[in-house]
Parts: C-alpha cells; sequence; structure tokens
C-alpha cells in the first residue's frame, strides 16, 4: 500500500466532528496555531523537551494537546503518529517540520495527513532532482542567472551556502570578480562561518538589483484558486545591524556579516504590479501538479525582487508555510478579497473547515 492510500485509510477512521489541527512547536506554530482557533478547531503542538515554553507556557491558550518529545525526529516514531492519529489529527508541516523530521521520513514513515503537498517539501533543497529552480525554470518564471564556477563570475553576485554550526541555516556572502568571492570566502572560512566542503557545494547566483518582496499565496485545490496573502521582507542579523552605520564606518569594520533571518515586516506593492505576481503564482501552481502530483496544496511563497524594468524574479520558493506572521495585520489582499484580514493559519483551517463539510478532506492533504 502506497503512502496515498494509507492516509486514505487513515482518514476513513477519523471523526470529521473531532478534527484537530497539529504543528511542530516550532517556525510558524503559533500562526497556525491562532488561525485554528479562529475557525473553531482545537490544536496539537509537538514539542521537544527544553524548547517548549512558548507553546505551553507563554501561549498556552490556543493549544488544546500537547506531545513532548526528546527530539523533534521522534515524531515518526510509531507511538508518536499512534497519539496523532487518535486525535484525529490534520498536520501543518513547517520548515522546522522538514529539516529536523527528514524528507525520506515524511513521504515514508509520517503516516499523518499533511495539509499539502509532502512530495514538494524536498524541492526546497537545491541539490535535490527537480528541485525549486528545476521547477521555476521549467514553469517559465524569471530567475536570476546561475553561475557554475566562481571563475566565471562577471557581475554581482550572491553566494549561498551551508553554516558551518547550523546546517540547515544558509550563510550568505557578495562578490562581483573571482578574486573577491576568494577573498570573501576565506574571511568567512577563517571566521568559523562555513568550511571549504560546504563552499564547495554553494550556489552562486547574479544578485538582483531590485526591491526585495516575500509573495505569500494560498492555493485550493477544491476551487482551483489563488489567494495572494500579502508581502513581507526579512530582518537579518547582523546585516541590518550593519547597515545601520554610516557608510565609513561599514567599511571599517571590516568583518564578515551574515543574513541570519530573525523577523520579517509586512509590505505592500503597486497596484497596477499585481497581476504578474498573480501569474508567476498561477505558473508555479501549474508546473508543481504537472511534476508532483496531485500538485501545489495550501501555502507557499515565492521570494524574490522587483527590478526597474519592474519584473518580478524569482530566487526562492517556500512550498509549505511561510513563517510571516505578519501579514495578517499588514496585508490588505485578503481583506479586498474576504472581507476581513485572513492571515496564513486561519487560511488553512478556512480550507480544512471547507473541505470537511463537502467531504473532500482527502483533496487537501497527502
Amino acid at each position: 500500500m502506497n503512502m496515498q492510500d494509507k492516509i486514505k485509510q487513515v482518514l476513513m477512521d477519523y471523526d470529521p466532528n473531532e478534527i484537530r489541527i497539529g504543528v511542530l512547536g516550532s517556525h510558524s506554530a503559533l500562526e497556525i496555531a491562532s488561525g485554528a482557533k479562529q475557525e473553531g478547531f482545537e490544536t496539537v503542538v509537538v514539542c521537544q523537551s527544553g524548547r517548549e515554553k512558548t507553546y505551553a507556557r507563554y501561549y498556552r491558550n490556543i493549544f488544546d494537546k500537547f506531545i513532548f518529545l526528546d527530539q523533534f525526529q521522534d515524531i515518526t516514531q510509531p507511538q508518536t503518529i499512534d497519539e496523532l492519529q487518535e486525535l484525529n489529527t490534520v498536520f501543518v508541516p513547517n520548515r522546522s517540520f522538514s529539516v529536523y523530521t527528514g524528507y525520506e521520513a515524511i513521504e515514508t514513515k509520517f503516516t499523518v495527513p499533511l495539509m499539502g503537498n509532502r512530495y514538494l517539501l524536498k524541492t526546497e533543497e537545491r541539490t535535490a532532482p527537480k528541485n525549486q529552480l528545476w521547477l521555476l525554470k521549467q514553469a517559465g518564471i524569471q530567475l536570476p542567472q546561475a553561475f557554475q564556477s566562481p571563475n566565471d563570475i562577471d557581475r554581482p553576485v550572491i553566494i549561498k551556502v551551508a553554516e558551518k554550526n547550523r546546517t540547515i541555516e544558509r550563510a550568505f556572502f557578495y562578490a562581483s570578480s573571482p578574486q573577491e568571492y576568494q577573498q570573501e570566502a576565506e574571511k568567512r572560512i577563517k571566521a568559523g562561518i562555513i568550511t571549504p566542503e560546504a563552499l564547495k557545494e554553494a550556489v552562486i547566483e547574479e544578485y538582483v538589483l531590485g526591491a526585495k518582496f516575500n509573495a505569500n499565496y494560498f492555493y485550493s485545490p477544491l476551487n482551483d484558486d489563488i489567494d495572494l496573502l500579502g508581502f513581507d521582507r526579512r530582518i537579518q542579523t547582523d546585516l541590518d545591524g550593519i547597515l545601520d552605520l554610516p557608510a565609513r564606518e561599514q567599511l571599517e569594520l571590516n568583518i564578515a556579516s551574515q543574513n541570519i533571518e530573525i523577523g520579517h515586516q509586512g509590505a505592500t506593492m503597486r497596484e497596477s504590479q499585481l497581476e504578474k505576481i498573480f501569474e508567476a503564482a498561477e505558473r508555479w501552481v501549474n508546473i508543481c501538479y504537472k511534476e508532483f502530483p496531485p500538485g501545489m496544496i495550501g501555502l507557499f511563497a515565492l521570494q524574490g525582487a522587483v527590478t526597474k524594468d519592474l519584473q518580478f524574479r524569482v530566487f526562492d520558493v517556500s512550498p509549505r508555510v511561510p513563517g510571516c506572521p505578519c501579514v495578517e495585520p499588514t496585508s490588505p489582499y485578503m481583506k479586498y478579497k474576504y472581507g476581513v484580514e485572513v492571515g496564513p493559519g486561519k487560511r488553512v483551517a478556512m480550507e480544512i473547515k471547507r473541505a470537511i463539510r463537502k467531504h473532500r478532506l482527502s483533496e487537501v492533504v497527502t
């Protein structure tokens, strides 16, 4: 029996009147739980011991059931899966879930219905076959130019390489020539930020000069429709701290800066440009349906920049819930459509509620 048949069997044993929405206690759990509560669902959070206070103490009010594990990887243990199933859990995958659980375990062991397409999660890794960059190219979405070798660098580029101590995170640095690449790489190796081995696997991309936007969406298989939840921009350390200084002081620091994502800010875009933002999402949804059936389900984000010639060029994709709770209070786009502000968590819960009511829950989970 393949995974999809197993999930359908699990759903047959669920009580549709007792569905709970579950999430891993990290990344965007508060947003998902808050949205679930807005729509009347009970919630389940899977916490790692030592990292549970945010959920079990400070925001205890939005969680109904708790599962505590020694480590997040234990979520694929049979007893944990049994507990989630007994709670009639529909689980919402976030980035932490992908990283700590592992794609193979998600696809072969985690027999809990996922809101979304579990087979798309691995495309976030640029080393995977048919990864996000391959899909973007196949979809005809504009991308930055990629460079196979640092010797080919002939314009400003951004280098994306795994950090030494936090391999799940990427370090970033910039260069405009092969010589500058070597200088900046060596500076970060000496500082202990990256390793020579990780550098060999680094992605070198043209640095897109433009206004940065993360476009956050929701695709509904129930009505074949795309919602634009809104835009956000990243707050990064220690880059933001450096950029707060005057240019002379920035140069005098002479340190290897890092782009560690620590927060998000809401943003809006000029109305005349929204059509191309929707068109990019439509292309992404279509290619996912073709290459990874049943295709895109639920939340996703296209991270890119709008250039001076008003082209939206995409350089990163989140094929799951983005970590941007700021879009509900700062974005007007869902209010235009639904008459009220709707964030990522509420939109997920709305879809699950509609699917239950129409007896189509199997169409929004894998």
